[in-house]
């Protein structure tokens, strides 16, 4: 199919789990700066993690091994429940060993579980060791004073003591029947919210806040494995848009009494807990939201009672964003949060913003006594926008300082005086993690991740008359004047997607696919995260406008590159490969062939959370945005034109986020319209694909398709 020179990249792209593997992430600073704790596994092509621990005290800086799922598992493979395997999906999770960890508030005790096991690292004497817990083992989180650890197995919310004379491992809650889980995160929480936990210990470690979810009323689903027809299909619970939600309560738990107390709140008007935030400087914060997203509550909790009151309240008539570390508060109390305001996403502490249109902030990273530590991108009145690059500030009264410097994706950890920071660059590969102490560097964490074969040519830039950003990759060889080349356009294009970015290895499949013969296009239209709540929040009901940006970006590009508007291939996986399909069968004009990977097809199939706030309701409320917004309906296919353009699609089998059903749905209506299409069927193939030898042949198919397909030059 292709020669070796080109299989290349895709085998070690596909061996190095896209270059994550060897490089150290999750990053923990204890308070006294003292410690950075870390996971990484041992070289590139290994992906199995182990817990590390970067020892920054006596003034000598020195590395080592905290725990190695090789010597803890004896050499033995790991054995996944299968709640744990439907947590890595949702995490998106495609390594092994110790993958997560949960740390007390001295960062002296870790957390972890391996194959199904509690283990504890005692960080600071060096040594690991597992604890008499029942298994399977989930989310295991040591209390603050680093005494017990909690977790959750089998639906039950279980604590067991770190030193034997400490009492025995026992349950707080346990389930009530079948459908009843506590201290997990329900379905839409974990897929759509960025809520993967369900329980918060108390800063004064005798409590707990557990969330009970109760998904009895769930529509369920069943996932196949056609390759394997004497095994059950499973059962799944699946909310879809316009049908009913898990039941999510809290509970405040007693550890010494098991004293048992519920939080209220109006569960009815805002049946999404969307936050918790539970620390030393007050009471509980939560941020419930209502089920179409335009208004949310920000509750304080009664610890006696119960009760709670709301100390802020925030409405759009669109949706309402969650954005990653807030609400939070300051150590005097106050309530920090990021809001929509005056056309900018901005930082807001107490009752005062605390930046401008000027910052677009992503992330609250960490909140100090004087300062509140975000990431941020330019907003819609920078002066100077940055394609691509987003940045950690220091926010205070006086304004914001940057952090980081040059062009890149930049990412910070703080604790005290020690700060860490990750910044991925456009002119290097990997990521660069440096450790500063009060903003002088210290030490620099080293990755093993393997260079890739190859670097992008990248030119970063914008196109049309929205100013979409885009990134333009030729081939490595190309030199002016050897003609226009064949076009493909390689977009996410959606929410919570953002593909155009200052950093190398982010754009290399894109790089690998211009070296085969294409001027690659990725263009950030509206909708995509990063630029100002009105371009996020333009697609709202329409999300064919996605579509119009990426034809005005390739227009806006073609004067200025030699792209040959006659011969134009799309490619696209998940929210992707919907605007994939959407781009073949709606815009033929345009473009002449299209990879579509794992779409939604029929938005009636997907989840509440994510579908009804983009498409602005549930679809027996309003059908004709969500026929409008699909592929297919029950008449087939949605408004399709001529001519008919072939397509690739490929999908999981065991995709349990976007079903397959979407995918045959598309399928048998090109088939009943006549139109060309090949159907992949990934066996056993969720909706990542970290198996090695599918990720890399699923790139040598998709571009011995575009050769086919596209007409010849």
């Amino acid at each position: 199919m292709t020669s070796r020179q080109q299989s290349s990249f895709p085998r070690q792209y596909a061996r190095t789990r896209r270059y994550a593997l060897g490089a150290p992430r999750s990053f923990t600073v204890s308070p006294d700066g003292s410690r950075v704790v870390f996971l990484r596994s041992p070289s590139g092509a290994e992906p199995a993690h182990r817990l590390h621990v970067l020892d920054l005290a006596g003034g000598e800086v020195g590395e080592r091994v905290a725990a190695d799922p090789r010597e803890l598992l004896g050499g033995a493979g790991e054995r996944l429940s299968a709640q744990e395997r439907t947590r890595r999906e949702r995490s998106r999770e495609v390594a092994r060993g110790v993958v997560g960890y949960a740390v007390d508030a001295a960062v002296e005790l870790a957390a972890f579980a391996l194959s199904g096991r509690l283990y504890v690292a005692e960080l600071r004497a060096g040594t690991t060791r597992p604890l008499p817990a029942r298994g399977p083992v989930l989310d295991p989180r040591p209390s603050p004073d680093g005494r017990l650890v909690a977790y959750v197995s089998d639906g039950a919310l279980r604590v067991v003591p770190v030193e034997d004379g400490d009492g025995a491992d026992r349950a707080l809650a346990e389930p009530e029947g079948e459908h009843v889980a506590y201290g997990t995160a329900e379905h839409v929480a974990a897929e759509s919210m960025d809520r993967s936990r369900g329980f918060w210990w108390s800063p004064g470690s005798d409590r707990l806040l557990v969330a009970r979810v109760d998904d009895a009323a769930v529509e369920r689903w069943w996932i196949a494995d056609p390759a394997h027809p004497e095994r059950e299909p499973a059962r799944v619970a699946y909310p879809a848009a316009g049908t009913a939600n898990a039941d999510v309560r809290l509970f405040l738990l007693g550890v010494a009494d098991g004293a048992r107390t519920e939080v209220v709140w109006d569960r009815v008007r805002f049946p999404y807990l969307a936050r918790v935030h539970w620390s030393a400087a007050g009471a509980p914060l939560l941020l419930v939201q209502a089920r179409d997203q335009r208004t949310q509550e920000y509750l304080e909790v009664d610890t006696d009672s119960g009760a709670t009151r709301a100390v802020h309240r925030e409405e759009d008539g669109r949706w309402l964003e969650l954005v990653p570390g807030v609400p939070s508060r300051t150590p005097d109390g106050r309530l920090v949060r990021v809001a929509d305001e005056g056309g900018a996403r901005v930082l807001v502490v107490g009752d005062r913003p605390l930046t401008d249109g000027r910052l677009h902030v992503r992330a609250v990273l960490d909140v100090g006594a004087g300062d509140v530590l975000v990431s941020a991108s330019a907003g819609a009145s920078a002066e100077d926008p940055e394609i691509g690059a987003i940045h950690v500030y220091r926010v205070g009264p006086g304004g914001a300082e940057r952090v980081s410097a040059g062009p890149g994706v930049h990412g910070a950890v703080r604790g005290g005086p020690v700060t860490v920071l990750a910044s991925a660059l456009p002119d290097r590969p990997g990521t660069r993690v440096r450790v500063l102490r009060d903003g002088a560097p210290l030490a620099e964490v080293a990755s093993y991740a393997e260079t890739p074969v190859l670097s992008p040519r990248l030119a970063l830039t914008v196109s049309g008359p929205h100013r979409v950003p885009c990134a333009v990759l030729l081939p490595r060889g190309y030199e002016e004047g050897d003609g226009p080349l064949p076009v493909l356009m390689d977009p996410y294009g959606g929410p919570h997607g953002q593909r155009v970015v200052a950093a190398h290895d982010r754009h290399l499949t894109s790089q690998w696919f211009a070296d085969q013969g294409f001027a690659v296009v990725v263009a950030d239209g509206r909708g995509t995260p990063g630029r100002s709540p009105d371009w996020e929040k333009a697609i709202a009901g329409r999300h064919t406008l996605a579509l119009d940006d990426q034809v005005a970006a390739l227009r806006g590009l073609a004067g200025r590159y030699p792209l040959d508007l006659g011969r134009v291939a799309i490619r696209g996986w998940s929210y992707g490969g919907f605007l994939a399909g959407l781009a073949v069968l709606r815009r033929p004009d345009v473009f002449h062939a299209a990879v579509v990977g794992a779409p939604v097809t029929d938005h009636r199939l997907y989840d509440t959370h994510y579908t009804e706030r983009y498409l602005g309701g549930l679809p027996q409320d309003v059908p004709e945005v969500y026929r409008a917004n699909s592929l297919v309906w029950d008449g087939g296919l949605v408004e399709p034109r001529e001519p008919a353009r072939p397509m690739m699609i490929i999908h999981g089998m065991a995709d349990d986020n976007v079903v397959v059903a979407h995918t045959l749905r598309l399928s048998s209506a090109l088939l009943s319209a006549g139109r060309p299409h090949e159907v992949v069927p990934l066996t056993g193939v969720t909706h990542m694909t970290p198996q090695e030898q599918v990720a890399e042949n699923l790139l040598l198919l998709q571009l011995d398709f575009l050769r086919r397909a596209l007409p010849a030059g």
